[in-house]
């Protein structure tokens, strides 16, 4: 249970982290290791220091008692400890008020421990554990170390206080060799405080380099962060933008499918009407004349013969009328590769005359690309809304209005109203304001029906140009 909780807080643990801004991440990870490495890095300089600072004060204090000491060489050369003739003279030089406060206590050491001279005079002559110190400084080397209050020679004398010790070789003058060594035990209250001042300029110093690589990092990382909060919430905003571009893309193609089924259906009812049509009216008096023929054979006199032959040309002519009826609401004018104004004005052309009627066109030039299929639904928008009008408002007023305005086109039919003949559609009057709906929304674009501003009636369709070459 403690190793699943344990992760467990671990994982909520980053979870909140990655819910900081890179900012906060920054300041408080990059703060924490910085700190850390301060900390080490602090450490390990200070110990630096405080070491390179006691080997300086342990060549200095060697040198100096060295100047005292060396007289004495023949004399330990000569013998296991101090001639009491120079020891006496010694003491007199060590006791001093000025020596003893900085050094308390001063041993010599022969080879194998034995204490040839000391301050201290229960220790001449008597052999203890050699110290550290005493070891390195036979070999030549002169070292520092605080006293080890445990080791036999401190206990004797009861000490409490840890004095630096300071191992300094007495050598003989003739041939260097190193007969003896000089401890020297000197008060540390000086040199603590000289440390302590020297870390705490340290640590200052640390601290301020630091605080300035941090505060140079944090400004760094702080407008980084900025840069890319702001470029993520433009990201977002692009982001949704698309978002909703593909949800009306999906719209416009769903109704584009919609209202090409559509188209398909109201086709195939056209092409049903109009092949009853043809059936029921062509196709009767084509079937009718085939009969008169028979009739025209069988007319016993030329009088006869010559009203079957009447009768027979009527019937035809009236066929060939029908078809030549039906067939004008499924043909188009030659309008590929026409300006779009120029599809509009045959259209409106056509209608006056068929109806005897005016028609007003404001259509101002269209410079973009227009497809065959624009062309085609605009001549149809046209020729079905003036069919409307003049249906249903007796031609008042008809009106056609064709704009464009950032590659959009806005093509509208409206009237003033009025009392039309109501005369019942005829084969040429196209699929009706349901089939131009359909048509309008198969190319993407709307349909609108509504009041127009004289009172009567507007439809109105827009659908979305090509830009780029001029239309041709």
């Amino acid at each position: 249970m403690s190793g699943l909780s344990a992760r467990m807080g671990a994982r909520r643990w980053g979870a909140v982290v990655r819910s900081w801004s890179l900012t906060r991440q920054f300041a408080v990870t990059g703060g924490a290791i910085m700190l850390l490495a301060m900390v080490v890095e602090g450490l390990f300089t200070a110990e630096i220091i405080a070491r390179n600072t006691i080997d300086r004060k342990a060549a200095t204090t060697a040198l100096f008692m060295d100047s005292i000491l060396s007289p004495l060489a023949h004399h330990l050369a000569a013998g296991d400890v101090l001639p009491v003739k120079e020891r006496a003279e010694l003491d007199r030089l060590l006791g001093r008020e000025d020596f003893r406060s900085r050094f308390p206590h001063v041993e010599i050491w022969k080879d194998g421990g034995l204490v040839a001279y000391s301050t201290t005079p229960g220790l001449i002559g008597r052999r203890f554990y050699p110290p550290a110190g005493m070891v390195e400084a036979m070999q030549g080397e002169v070292s520092a170390r605080y006293a080890d209050l445990e080791a036999d020679e401190h206990e004797i004398r009861g000490f409490t206080s840890r004095y630096l010790e300071i191992y300094s070789p007495i050598r003989e003058h003739h041939t260097g060799r190193i007969i003896a060594v000089a401890e020297i035990h000197e008060a540390t209250e000086p040199l603590e405080r000289r440390l302590w001042w020297l870390r705490l300029k340290s640590w200052l110093a640390r601290i301020g380099a630091t605080g300035l690589i941090m505060a140079g990092l944090f400004w760094i990382v702080y407008r980084g962060s900025r840069t890319i909060m702001t470029q993520q919430r433009q990201l977002g905003e692009r982001m949704a933008d698309v978002e909703r571009t593909s949800q009306h893309n999906r719209a416009l193609r769903e109704r584009v499918q919609r209202a090409s089924g559509r188209v398909s259906e109201l086709t195939e009812c056209y092409l049903r009407g109009f092949g009853a049509e043809l059936h029921d009216g062509p196709a009767q008096l084509v079937g009718l004349a085939a009969l008169k023929v028979e009739h025209v054979r069988r007319a016993g006199t030329d009088a006869q013969r010559e009203e079957e032959l009447q009768v027979l040309d009527s019937v035809l002519e009236e066929a060939q009328r029908d078809i030549r009826a039906l067939s004008k609401g499924l043909m188009l004018p030659e309008i590929e590769g026409l300006p779009l104004a120029e599809v509009i004005g045959r259209a409106a052309r056509a209608h006056e005359r068929r109806t005897g009627t005016a028609v007003a066109v404001r259509c101002e030039s269209v410079f973009q690309a227009v497809p065959d299929a624009v062309r085609i639904c605009a001549y149809r928008f046209v020729q079905e809304g003036l069919n409307n009008a003049f249906r249903h408002a007796g031609g008042n007023g008809q009106t056609v209005v064709c704009e464009v305005e950032d590659n959009v086109l806005c093509l509208a039919v409206e009237d003033e109203g009025g009392t039309g003949i109501h005369r019942p559609a005829g084969p040429d009057s196209g699929l009706g304001l349901v089939g131009l709906r359909e048509r309008a929304e198969s190319l993407g674009g709307t349909f609108r029906i509504g009041k127009a501003p004289g009172g009567g009636t507007r439809i109105e369709m827009t659908l979305a140009l090509a830009g780029g070459g001029q239309d041709g």
